[in-house]
């Protein structure tokens, strides 16, 4: 089994197909979507192969130490994951192309008049350890 990140994007990837801003459902669109994505998330939790996943809040900053005695550095002239990353779902699976079908019918979800969003989602496999070097 591999770990794969799952990630929804507000902006930076291509447009979605039904490409109408969050902001702009009904709210039974919105409680339809959210509907869907716990669906999935159930019927991948009894065969296994969900690991976790959250929606985010826009809110957010970036933070970085800024040496001794000086206070963090919050936000600066970076993209902000705040703009950019809408949630994620952490899935365990046994293949990456079961990740890329998990992937293709999650952004099926529905979006604004009940159509699916066909949203691009981004597939991340977690990194393994090193390789092991033997001689």
């Amino acid at each position: 089994m591999a770990k794969y990140l799952l990630l929804k994007h507000y902006r930076g990837a291509p447009a979605a197909v039904n490409d109408v801003p969050m902001d702009q459902w009904t709210p039974q669109e919105i409680s339809d979507h959210i509907q869907y994505m716990q669906d999935f998330a159930a019927r991948l939790e009894k065969t296994g192969e969900f690991v976790d996943g959250q929606a985010l809040a826009p809110e957010g900053a970036w933070v970085r130490y800024d040496g001794e005695g000086r206070p963090p550095v919050t936000d600066g002239p970076f993209a902000e994951t705040k703009d950019l990353i809408a949630g994620w779902m952490i899935i365990d699976v046994d293949t990456h192309q079961r990740a890329v079908d998990l992937a293709a019918e999650l952004s099926a979800a529905p979006g604004a008049g009940g159509r699916p969003i066909h949203e691009w989602l981004e597939v991340r496999p977690f990194l393994t350890g090193p390789p092991t070097i033997t001689e």
